[in-house]
C-alpha cells in the first residue's frame, strides 16, 4: 500500500516537544511516494529542546524517513520557522539531501505558482517581540499538557483524541482576530507579488481556500495530524493523516518513549 502524490507540504511538527503525533507521521512517510516534500517550518522545536532535551525514537524515525525519501530521489526543501530559526543561517545549503531555504516558489502541475513560507514574518508579535513569543509558546505548551490529560481520560472510555487546545483558542475572540489578521497579511503579500496563492503554517489552523487566490495552511502535528498534498493533476487537498491511515487499515507502530542520540543515518 502506497500513498502517491506529486507534492507533500507539512508544517509545525515541533519534533522535540512532548505530545507530537510522530507515530502517525512516521507510518504515513513509510508508505509515501512523491516527487517533492516541503517542510514548511517549525519541524524541530529548538525553543523546547534548549530548555529540556526530549528526543524519543518516534521523533528520530520521522527524520530518518524524510532523509530516506530524499536519498531515494524525492526533492526535499526545508523552510525554517520561528521555532527552528537557527537553521535559517544555512539557507542555500543542502544538508543530508535536504535543501534549506527562507522561502520557495512552487509550480503546480496545472500551472499555478505558490509562495511557500512558514508565515512567522506576518505575525507581528513574533516579528517585534521575541519575549512575548516565548511566553506565549510556554503558555501554549501548558495548554497542550492539559490536552494530553483530557485525551488520556477519553482513551479510557474508547473515545478518539479531541483537541481541547483548539477548542479553547477558537472561543477566544482575540485568537480569531489574530488568525484573520494573519491570513489577511499573507494574502496581501501574495497579491503584491502577483502569485496565484500561498502555502504556510505557523498558526496551527489547517485551511484550504480557492477564491481570488489560493490560501493553504498545512495545520500541525500537535493538536491534529494534517498535511497539504498536490495530486498528479495539480489539484490541492488538505488531508488528515489519521483518517488516511485508518482508511488504508495501517496501524502506526508505537515506539517506546526512550531517548536516543540525535543522529540520522540514511
Amino acid at each position: 500500500m502506497s500513498f502517491r502524490f506529486r507534492t507533500l507540504f507539512i508544517s509545525d511538527l515541533h519534533l522535540g516537544m512532548r505530545g507530537v503525533r510522530a507515530n502517525e507521521l512516521s507510518a504515513f512517510l513509510k508508505h509515501l511516494e512523491c516527487e517533492r516534500i516541503y517542510l514548511v517550518g517549525d519541524v524541530l522545536d529548538l525553543w523546547v529542546l534548549r530548555q529540556r532535551w526530549h528526543w524519543p525514537i518516534s521523533h528520530n524515525q520521522v527524520v530518518r524517513r524524510i532523509l530516506k525519501l530524499a536519498h531515494r530521489g524525492t526533492t526535499v526543501t526545508y523552510i525554517p520557522g520561528n521555532h527552528d530559526d537557527a537553521l535559517r543561517q544555512y539557507a542555500g545549503i543542502e544538508l543530508g539531501g535536504v535543501r534549506v531555504a527562507h522561502q520557495a516558489l512552487h509550480h503546480t502541475a496545472d500551472g499555478k505558482t505558490l509562495l511557500v513560507t512558514h508565515g512567522d514574518e506576518f505575525d507581528l508579535v513574533v516579528k517585534h517581540s521575541r519575549l512575548l513569543s516565548v511566553i506565549g509558546a510556554r503558555a501554549y505548551d501548558q495548554l497542550l499538557a492539559l490536552n494530553r490529560v483530557v485525551n488520556g481520560a477519553r482513551a479510557l472510555f474508547g473515545l478518539k483524541p479531541w483537541s481541547f487546545a483548539t477548542s479553547v483558542k477558537l472561543k477566544v475572540k482575540g485568537a480569531c482576530t489574530f488568525i484573520s489578521s494573519f491570513e489577511g497579511a499573507v494574502e496581501a503579500e501574495v497579491r503584491r507579488r502577483g502569485l496565484d496563492g500561498v502555502v504556510c503554517g505557523h498558526i496551527h489552523q489547517p485551511a484550504l481556500r480557492h477564491g481570488e487566490m489560493i490560501y493553504a495552511n498545512c495545520g500541525d502535528f500537535i493538536e491534529r495530524s494534517t498535511a497539504l498534498v498536490e495530486h498528479l493533476d495539480g489539484r490541492l487537498e488538505l488531508i488528515s493523516i489519521e483518517e488516511l491511515l485508518e482508511a488504508a487499515a495501517i496501524q502506526p507502530k508505537i515506539y517506546a518513549d526512550e531517548e536516543v542520540p540525535l543522529e540520522f543515518p540514511v
